[in-house]
């Protein structure tokens, strides 16, 4: 299972660790202004996309289970990434003719030439592009290992855990945790109790850390110095929905309205240093990013079921249309 996230995880990492050696953090010399709000534009897709990503998949029923009944999920969500979203233009900056139009982290193509004015020389800088060439769809991944445990009073405990573990060669890391909490309301409706129709709220939280180190190393065009250099992503999500669900012997269907938010930070760690031919060193200052998305959110999904083992599959209707999907092993 562990094994399941990681695979996402790199993936992903991976990705954006070679558009990292393209050269994204060069684009800390344009000074701290024109940093932040270029970066900002290139990563905010996968930024949201991560959010959205998150909070869904949390239930494929809204049936709870019998005290101590338990759920074993595996699965995985992608936030699919709107077109509109693979292109950023960037205004009010400093250099370039005060715009830089280019794609994003989740875009496609190669970025543009941005030109920076430092002691009265040009410095170019080539922006990165985008990831969208190095997976499978463009979407942000979120995989998701969920236990469910069924508790007194028709409520149900769900956890989303992966404990902090290392991958990659320079220092990478990723850990998550999620709670949730399902509240059976079907008896709050009278005479549907004696329908195979379930009514349910849910309400979660997820947090994950991903760090990825991209080492030291020196370009000669333009002339930066990097040590220890590493990309941190911190991410708070909240969800909350209304479920209905058909539970039939073979299978359900499921569906729910709610609401989604989250934000996220992006950091840039080390030390950068521009040195023009070995004169007027400058230690250059990488922006602290912040990121926020939030909205309504409606899903459809369906679930076969073979004994205790369960297929499901849903789509969300959101700012970033998302697809669920997983097996489960579901015991009472």
């Amino acid at each position: 299972m562990r094994n399941t996230i990681l695979i996402f995880i790199c993936v992903f990492a991976m990705s954006f660790n070679t558009k990292a050696q393209d050269g994204f953090e060069e684009i800390i010399l344009a000074g701290e202004k024109d940093a932040e709000i270029l970066l900002e534009g290139y990563f905010a897709p996968a930024m949201e996309g991560f959010i959205y990503a998150m909070n869904n998949g949390w239930a494929h029923t809204a049936k709870v289970h019998k005290t101590l009944g338990f759920d074993l999920t595996i699965g995985a969500s992608g936030a699919l990434v709107p077109s509109s979203k693979e292109i950023f233009t960037a205004t009010g900056l400093t250099h370039n003719n005060g715009s830089y139009t280019g794609p994003t982290l989740m875009g496609e193509g190669d970025g543009e030439t941005y030109t920076v004015t430092k002691d009265n020389d040009e410095v170019s800088i080539d922006m990165p592009g985008g990831i969208t060439e190095d997976l499978p769809i463009n979407a942000v991944p979120a995989p998701t290992v969920q236990l469910n445990v069924g508790l007194p009073f028709k409520l149900e405990a769900m956890v989303r855990f992966f404990p902090e573990t290392d991958f990659g060669d320079d220092g990478g890391s990723a850990k998550m945790l999620g709670l949730g909490l399902k509240k059976e309301i079907t008896s709050w409706f009278g005479p549907l109790d004696k329908l195979p129709l379930h009514v349910s709220l849910l309400a979660s939280y997820t947090t994950l850390n991903v760090n990825y180190g991209f080492g030291d190393y020196t370009e000669s065009e333009p002339d930066l110095t990097v040590e220890n250099g590493a990309a941190e992503f911190d991410l708070k999500a909240i969800n909350v929905q209304a479920l209905a669900s058909l539970n039939f012997p073979f299978i359900n269907v499921y569906g729910g309205i709610g609401y989604g938010s989250g934000d996220s930070n992006f950091k840039m760690n080390g030390t950068y240093t521009y040195n023009k031919d070995g004169d007027n060193e400058e230690i250059l200052t990488a922006p602290d990013l912040k990121f926020s998305a939030a909205g309504f959110k409606t899903t459809i999904g369906a679930r076969i079921s073979l004994g205790f083992f369960k297929i499901f599959a849903d789509y969300t209707l959101q700012e970033y249309n998302a697809v669920s999907a997983g097996i489960a092993f579901s015991i009472r």
